[in-house]
């Protein structure tokens, strides 16, 4: 089974504390485009679409649906920046799909790599960077990194 993990793009800053509401800045929505256009080139269709319900990961997300426009999408309230990286794996693996996508957030995405993989150390994700995993099952320590992107939008 393959899973992908997506850090949303950069966002503005939150506006009187308000991190639910942050949208992409132009910046972020070229680096969500760039990753999604990565993404086409390698995975074929995707079984489920899940992301954040925070708006910068829904604006992140926006770029695949217009690539998958028939692929469901679910909002996981698991994958927020400070949830439980255990739980929402945990919450990942009882999905029956073969092809899941994930658009989340620093530090949650970062754990669950951690996690995923056997590599025992924290990488955090850059802005809108994909990564791409084999697995028999999702569960910890039994993933392989096969694919990664990191766009490349300047400033």
């Amino acid at each position: 089974m393959q899973l992908t993990l997506i850090r949303h793009g950069e966002a503005k800053p939150p506006v009187s504390g308000n991190d639910i509401q942050r949208p992409l800045t132009n910046k972020g929505h070229l680096q969500a485009k760039e990753t999604a256009s990565f993404l086409k080139k390698i995975i074929n269709q995707p079984d489920i679409l899940i992301v954040s319900p925070l708006l910068r990961a829904q604006e992140t997300l926006s770029y695949l649906e217009e690539i998958y426009p028939a692929v469901p999408i679910q909002i996981c309230d698991f994958i927020k920046p400070d949830d439980d990286a255990g739980e929402a794996i945990e919450w990942l693996s009882n999905l029956t799909a073969e092809n899941i996508v994930v658009v989340c957030h620093m530090n949650v995405i970062g754990y669950m790599d951690e996690k995923l993989t056997t590599n025992g150390s924290f990488h955090p994700f850059h802005l809108a960077e994909a990564r791409v995993y084999q697995q028999a099952v999702v569960a910890q320590g039994l993933s392989t990194l096969t694919h990664s992107f990191i766009p490349q939008i300047g400033d």
